[in-house]
């Protein structure tokens, strides 16, 4: 009964981790989306000549930030499906 227990504790606090990981790192992402595309607005309102030179730079940048909830989505498929905690319990 006690092992129970300890498997329904361990896979509680797994899912509250997992939900934690990925609305932080998509409230996250969308901030920076937003300062982004702000700071993108403002540069070609500013200088429009330089406008097509930092979309480009922008384009990269949302790709190296759209990695990190892709990353934390893949952690958090690994904690619900292929629990490392679960194993540590000896099942």
């Amino acid at each position: 009964m006690e092992n129970i227990n300890l498997i329904s504790d361990v896979m509680g606090m797994t899912l509250i981790a997992v939900s934690l990981l990925i609305g932080l790192g998509a409230l996250g992402t969308a901030i920076g989306f937003g300062l982004l595309g702000g700071k993108f607005l403002e540069g070609a309102s500013r200088q429009p000549e330089l406008a097509p030179m930092l979309q480009t730079k922008m384009f990269i940048i949302v790709g190296l930030l759209d990695a990190v909830p892709i990353i934390g989505v893949a952690i958090a498929l690994l904690l619900l499906f292929a629990n490392p905690f679960l194993s540590a319990l000896g099942q």
